[in-house]
């Protein structure tokens, strides 16, 4: 559906320098899909939605929609961005403050070059407004919404025209942290009901993870890792993304060998010996950086047999979070804190002894 390859994009700052924005940015979106562009202010992933846009002039690639290019450096194509029939919400709503829910929805209708009688326009704005649950609101001025409706109605706006493809710029950045979550549940909904392609630009890994069918992480204006949410979480390519994807703990280690019998490697770390598995690239005496997820660390208050003693360790809790649904541990291992995750039910004190059982499986190799 959408076609981006080999997008450049710079610009001069206040100083003159040139600020390399998008570097060779390219990938391919299906139809009905929704995309997100994640990673930290700074690394081009506004550009690069402004750029599909048409808000910003790229130095040079291509981007084509259904087949139909609508930006070419080699051909000299460009359409404008009122042309290129796209919908996009940015992060500050836009809401005209004088107009009601109803005409707000409508003015993209009433200033397009195309012209709607006044019972398509009514049948249109009713629609969508019902899509996003305001159809109550019709009347009321746009201001007295709340916060979380004022973005319903932002997307409405952009629905009405029916876009060939929807661009979110950090919709949910002004809303507190209860309606965010209620709003990522209406996001993924609409996107499903609606079947409508659409690039979502966040600098939230709990957004891009919650919303998406893939994600593009990007770092200095460049794609690092692209994939589902499931293999940037659960298959890190590098210490960047692990990092900036969701909570982890990083070790300095070395391989020490390899058990033929469970296939693992038994690795030397700041920690102890642990075991890993999988990584068939791998030689003893190699020096590596092991990614462990804290809810893939087992606490126990006392030492279970049914686990292989070699790959029980002893530490002690050096500090916990309450934070109702779980507990956050750090956990003390020869003056190396780990992070573990565990139920509310594990009150062991701070100061405490406490054992830790690291699941190879859940031992991810990072190259840096």
């Amino acid at each position: 559906m959408l076609s981006v390859r080999e997008l450049y994009t710079e610009y001069p700052d206040k100083k003159g320098n040139v600020v390399k924005a998008a570097q060779d940015v390219g990938f391919e979106i299906p139809e009905g899909k929704l995309f997100t562009l994640l990673g930290p202010s700074g690394c081009g992933k506004t550009t690069t939605l402004r750029s599909i846009a048409g808000l910003e002039r790229p130095k040079t690639g291509i981007i084509s929609v259904n087949n139909t290019v609508v930006f070419s450096s080699s051909s000299n194509v460009f359409v404008a961005p009122n042309q290129r029939n796209f919908g996009m919400v940015f992060q500050s709503y836009a809401i005209w403050p004088h107009m009601s829910v109803f005409e707000n929805a409508a003015f993209p209708l009433r200033v397009s070059r195309k012209r709607f009688t006044k019972q398509q326009i009514e049948d249109k704005v009713n629609r969508v407004l019902s899509v996003v649950a305001l159809e109550n609101f019709a009347e009321r001025e746009a201001t007295k919404l709340s916060g979380g409706q004022q973005q319903r109605l932002a997307l409405a706006r952009a629905l009405v025209m029916e876009p060939k493809l929807l661009l979110l710029d950090e919709p949910l950045s002004n809303l507190d942290a209860k309606l965010r979550e209620k709003m990522r549940f209406e996001l993924k909904r609409l996107q499903r009901e609606l079947n409508i392609t659409t690039i979502y630009v966040t600098h939230d890994q709990q957004e891009a993870l919650a919303l998406s069918h893939q994600i593009a992480l990007m770092q200095n204006g460049r794609i690092v890792q692209l994939g589902t949410p499931r293999d940037i979480y659960e298959k890190p390519a590098s210490r960047f993304v692990a990092d900036f994807v969701g909570t982890t703990s990083f070790l300095q280690a070395t391989v020490k060998s390899r058990d033929t019998r469970s296939n693992e490697w038994v690795i030397d770390s700041e920690i102890g010996t642990i075991r890993m598995a999988g990584n068939e690239g791998l030689q003893p005496g190699d020096k590596i950086t092991v990614s462990i997820r804290p809810e893939n660390v087992r606490l126990l208050e006392t030492a279970d047999n049914s686990v292989p003693s070699d790959r029980l360790l002893e530490g002690t809790v050096s500090t916990k979070l309450f934070l109702g649904e779980f507990i956050d541990f750090q956990i003390d291992l020869g003056g190396t804190l780990l992070l573990a995750r565990a139920h509310p039910s594990l009150r062991t004190p701070i100061g405490d002894r406490i054992f830790v059982d690291i699941d190879p499986e859940h031992c991810t190799l990072i190259h840096n």
